[in-house]
């Protein structure tokens, strides 16, 4: 039976992390025993890190990375390479605030024999017209510098076979920031056996968002430079 890791990176999801670790922990059910749900969370100033220890007695199959980096993308790779150290055979990654809905993760499973990564589509997305902007803006950025076109590079809803994220999560420093859009990236413009599936988007269920706009375009200037260093590998090696 296949071990399933559920991982999420956690910042000050008080309001947040109980209702998501309890709605997300009956996926486990009917997987691997060695599955597990695994929250990646340091750097939080609330009461996120004390919750999650305190439901690690309801939860047993429930693990804390306390000691990853600060930022959300290098909990995503911190979190990626554990998932491979301990033997998953899949990893979903989703994130911590409420936005995606468990009940659509099965209709993933069932596709995990046909595809190597089944990927997440927000078509309509509940936080907001700003940030469905960044994210054409973004795609349109990646079929110019790698000449893929896909629909949703960043979505926090992602069922990958463990062997293709050890492919390419060696190819990430471990402080950056877009690890979710380059794997994406990658399975395109390698030609993986992958496929992308519509999901629901709602609005953050509680909490304030750490990611404002002025953040987004500071890391948006940054990753120009990253894609062409990426894309200068991508080259060398295709």
């Amino acid at each position: 039976m296949d071990d399933l890791y559920i991982v999420m990176p956690a910042y000050n999801e008080e309001a947040n992390i109980e209702s998501v670790v309890s709605a997300w922990y009956p996926v486990l059910e009917g997987k691997g025993e060695g599955s597990r749900l695994v929250v990646a969370d340091s750097g939080s100033v609330d009461k996120t890190h004390s919750i999650l220890l305190s439901l690690k007695e309801k939860y047993p199959k429930l693990e804390v990375l306390p000691d990853t980096l600060k930022q959300h993308g290098p909990k995503l790779i911190a979190l990626y390479k554990y998932s491979i150290e301990k033997g998953a055979d899949f990893i979903f990654q989703t994130d911590s605030d409420g936005q995606t809905n468990p009940a659509e993760f099965a209709a993933f499973w069932d596709l995990r024999n046909e595809y190597d990564a089944i990927l997440g589509n927000r078509v309509v997305r509940g936080d907001g017209k700003s940030r469905k902007f960044v994210e054409n803006f973004l795609c349109f950025l990646l079929r110019l510098h790698f000449g893929v076109k896909v629909k949703d590079s960043n979505a926090p809803f992602r069922l990958m076979r463990s062997s293709l994220v050890n492919k390419y999560v060696g190819r990430f420093r471990e402080d950056y920031n877009l690890p979710n859009v380059m794997l994406t990236t990658f399975f395109a413009y390698y030609k993986e056996k992958y496929t992308l599936r519509e999901i629901t988007f709602k609005p953050r269920q509680g909490g304030k968002n750490s990611i404002n706009i002025k953040k987004i375009i500071k890391i948006g200037w940054a990753a120009l430079a990253d894609f062409r260093a990426f894309k200068k590998d991508m080259k060398a090696s295709k």
